[in-house]
């Protein structure tokens, strides 16, 4: 009695069950920089040296040659080169795998942290600058400000009125004491230096920049949840969302903290789907 072993469908073959939508990263990559194809410029596919079966990623029929996508498993059929650029197919040591699978998920859903990291990052650096430049120019700015201020309430009638939302935060900074100012944009240019270091960490995939976007993202949701309990406005809850997202997603995809296994159990999961073997296993017959 024989065993059928199920080989994983490529990409994008498979309907998705219930409705659900599945993002399927090698295609969305595929369709932004093209497929990665092997040989394409070789002058003949006979090797013995390659490495590699020849079969997995390219095959003669017909006078074509149908070359397999090592991203997405595409195969894309194309005439020998005319004018090629190399004697044989390049042996195993030269190819540069791309990445497939969990890997290529992470590194999609890790650059869009990396994105918003980085725009905190440059809203944080302006607002530290405007702090200093604020200080620097207090003293010539606080006469027409409180002229100002006294007109409005004079014409509006609005008496203490405003004392509250932008304008009281301004009086109050007119009014603060110039090491209380210095502290605040102090604090604004560190957090923007951890943003950003957690922005390139993450763009390139590195752990330590996953333990310290979990650690910052979950210190930041203490006082988040607190300014919704004094006030609810939609740029609250969607920053709270994002950032328990990103919470949820460190700790159970990426298995921070020996969580599912930890480390380990994250390698093999994208040993499972990255290299020769890989492809070897969800080649055709």
């Amino acid at each position: 009695m024989t065993t059928k072993v199920a080989v994983p469908r490529p990409p994008g073959t498979v309907p998705p069950a219930r409705f659900r939508p599945r993002f399927h990263y090698e295609l969305i990559t595929c369709g932004l920089r093209g497929h990665s194809l092997l040989g394409t410029d070789a002058a003949t596919l006979d090797t013995d040296d390659a490495g590699f079966d020849v079969g997995l990623v390219v095959r003669e029929s017909a006078g074509s040659r149908w070359h397999r996508c090592l991203r997405c498993d595409s195969w894309v059929p194309l005439p020998p080169p005319a004018a090629p650029g190399r004697d044989r197919l390049p042996t195993r040591a030269e190819v540069d795998l791309p990445l497939r699978g969990r890997a290529l998920r992470d590194r999609f859903v890790l650059r869009l942290i990396a994105i918003d990291r980085l725009l905190h990052f440059l809203g944080l650096g302006l607002a530290a600058a405007a702090v200093f430049v604020f200080l620097a120019d207090r003293e010539a700015l606080r006469t027409p400000f409180f002229a100002v201020l006294d007109t409005l309430r004079r014409t509006l009638g609005l008496g203490d009125g405003l004392q509250e939302g932008v304008l009281g935060e301004v009086t109050r900074a007119f009014t603060a004491q110039d090491r209380t100012i210095v502290l605040v944009g102090i604090a604004l240019a560190a957090y923007a230096l951890l943003e950003g270091v957690e922005a390139l960490g993450l763009w390139w995939g590195r752990r330590w920049a996953e333990y310290l976007t979990l650690i910052a993202t979950s210190v930041l949701l203490v006082p988040e949840i607190y300014e919704l309990t004094v006030r609810v406005t939609p740029t609250k809850v969607v920053a709270l969302i994002v950032n328990v997202a990103v919470v949820v997603y460190l700790l159970v995809a990426k298995r921070l903290f020996g969580l599912r296994g930890g480390a380990a159990a994250e390698e093999a999961a994208r040993a499972a789907d990255q290299g020769w073997e890989a492809l070897a296993r969800t080649a055709p017959a």
